[in-house]
C-alpha cells in the first residue's frame, strides 16, 4: 500500500513565490505512483517539513563508499529514522561531468533511468564543485547504482580533503571569446590528478576551474583554489565598420553610456567619426566592451592564460578572490600543457606540506604571505600581483624584509 502524502504547509510556502521551487520537484517525484522512489520522497518531504518546524537539521554523516574509491559518496543518515523510516538513509553520489558539461540526450536518459531504479530519482546538474549529484540512495543501492554509472564511462567525483572535481566553461567548442582550450586543459589536469581525487590525502580540499576568458563562466576566480582564465597580451582586435554599425544601432549617447563610460580604466574613446580608440596599455581585459560589441571587438591574437590561486568561499576567514601568480602563459602545445601540469603539482605539494588542517589554499597564503608562497614555487614577483598599492611615495623600503619576517612570526604564533 502506498504511503500517504504528508502535510507540508511550510514547504508549500516555498512554491508561492515567482521562482521555481525545489519543493515542486520533490512533490512530483513523491506523487509518481508505482515508482520505487515515490514513498522514499514522501518520507523525505515529511522529514524536511519537520526541520522547518523545529529549525533543526536531522542528517548526520557516517561511512559509505564503493569498491576501489576513498571518496565520492556523501553519506547521510537520519536522526529521526523512527518517524520517517523510508528516508532513513539518503546518500549522494558525486559523478564527474564531461569538460564543458557536454551530454547527449541518450546519456541523460540512461542516467535518469539508473537513478530511478536505484535511488530517489533526484538529480542536481550540477553541484557547487561541478559534479553530477545523484541525490538520495539507500546503502544497499549505492554500489549497484555506481556499477551501472561506471559502465557508462563516468568516474566518481571528489569529496573530502583531496582534489575535488574540476569544472570548465564551454570554451572554444561554442564560444568565440575563449582564449585557450578549456576542455583540453580540464581533461589534462584531472587525468593527472585522478588518484588525488579518489583518495583524499590533503589538509583540506583543492579545486581547479577553467574559464576561457575574464567573463569567468566557471566562477573560477571566486570558487577555485587554482583558477585558469583565458586572456591576451597584444592589442584588442577592432573592426571599425562594425563599431560604426553598433554606434548607429544604439545611438551615440547610448554607446558612450554602455561602452565608453563602463570601461573600468577609461581605456576607450569614441572619435567624432564614430571610430573607436583603444588604449591597450590601460586595458585590463575585463571583457565588458567585447560583450556589448561582439562583432566589433574581439580578444587579441596573442592568447594564453592567467593563473590565479586562492579563491574560496567563507571558511576560517572571509571570501577570497584568487591572487595572480602568473599574469600570462601560453597554452598551445604539449610542452605548454606539461608546464601547466608541473605547476599544478608544485602548488598541490606546497599546499600539502604547509597548510594547516581544514585550511584552504587562500587561507594558507594569507597566513604565510604571498611572497613566501611564490618563493616556495620558484615563481617571480610581478607588479600585477600587488593587492593594495602604497599611497605615500616617500616610504623607505630598506629593512622591509625584517619587518615581513616579524609579521609572519606574529601570525604564525597567533595561529598556533
Amino acid at each position: 500500500m502506498s504511503k500517504k502524502m504528508p502535510e507540508t504547509p511550510l514547504l508549500d510556502q516555498l512554491e508561492s513565490g515567482p521562482w521555481p521551487s525545489f519543493v515542486t520537484g520533490l512533490k512530483r517525484l513523491a506523487t509518481d505512483e508505482g515508482k520505487p522512489y515515490a514513498d522514499y520522497m514522501k518520507s523525505l518531504l515529511g522529514q524536511l517539513e519537520k526541520s522547518y518546524v523545529t529549525r533543526k537539521g536531522y542528517w548526520k554523516g557516517g561511512t559509505v563508499g564503493v569498491f576501489g574509491y576513498g571518496a565520492g559518496v556523501i553519506p547521510r543518515f537520519s536522526e529521526v529514522a523512527d518517524q520517517f523510516p523510508e528516508s532513513s538513509e539518503f546518500h549522494t553520489l558525486r559523478i564527474m561531468p564531461a569538460p564543458g558539461f557536454f551530454y547527449d540526450t541518450k546519456t541523460l536518459r540512461q542516467m535518469c533511468d539508473i537513478w530511478a531504479e536505484h535511488g530517489s530519482g533526484l538529480i542536481a546538474l550540477h553541484g557547487q564543485s561541478g559534479d553530477i549529484m545523484l541525490q538520495g540512495a539507500r546503502t544497499d543501492q549505492v554500489q549497484p547504482a555506481w556499477d551501472k554509472i561506471n559502465e557508462m564511462g563516468f568516474d566518481m567525483g571528489g569529496a573530502g580533503a583531496g582534489v575535488r572535481t574540476a569544472a570548465s566553461c564551454i570554451g572554444p567548442a561554442r564560444c568565440e571569446q575563449a582564449c585557450y582550450d578549456t576542455l583540453k586543459a580540464h581533461r589534462v589536469i584531472i587525468n593527472d590528478f585522478t588518484d588525488d581525487i579518489h583518495r583524499p590525502s590533503l589538509p583540506y580540499k583543492m579545486k581547479f576551474k577553467f574559464s576561457g576568458c575574464a567573463n569567468d563562466c566557471a566562477n573560477a576566480t571566486q570558487r577555485a583554489d587554482v583558477a585558469i582564465l583565458g586572456t591576451w597580451r597584444d592589442d584588442m582586435v577592432v573592426n571599425q565598420e562594425e563599431v560604426k554599425a553598433k554606434v548607429k544601432h544604439l545611438g551615440r549617447k547610448e554607446f558612450i553610456n554602455q561602452v565608453i563610460r563602463m570601461c573600468p580604466t577609461q581605456a576607450l574613446a569614441l572619435n567624432d567619426d564614430d571610430t573607436l580608440d583603444v588604449d591597450n596599455k590601460s586595458c585590463v581585459r575585463c571583457m565588458h566592451c567585447i560583450n556589448v560589441c561582439t562583432k566589433a571587438l574581439k580578444p587579441g591574437k596573442d592568447r594564453g592564460i592567467c593563473i590565479l590561486v586562492g579563491g574560496k568561499r567563507t571558511l576560517k576567514i572571509g571570501d577570497l578572490f584568487g591572487s595572480v601568480v602568473i599574469p600570462f602563459m601560453k597554452l598551445e602545445n604539449d610542452e605548454d600543457y606539461e608546464k601547466l601540469v608541473e605547476l599544478a603539482h608544485n602548488i598541490l605539494d606546497f599546499f600539502a606540506e604547509n597548510a594547516l588542517e581544514h585550511e584552504r589554499t587562500g587561507e594558507m597564503i594569507e597566513r604565510i604571505g604571498l611572497v613566501n608562497f611564490l618563493e616556495g614555487l620558484g615563481l617571480d614577483l610581478d607588479v600585477n600581483m600587488i593587492a593594495q598599492p602604497r599611497t605615500n611615495s616617500y616610504i623607505r623600503t630598506d629593512g622591509w624584509d625584517d619587518e615581513v619576517r616579524k609579521w609572519n612570526d606574529r601570525k604564525t604564533a597567533a595561529a598556533e
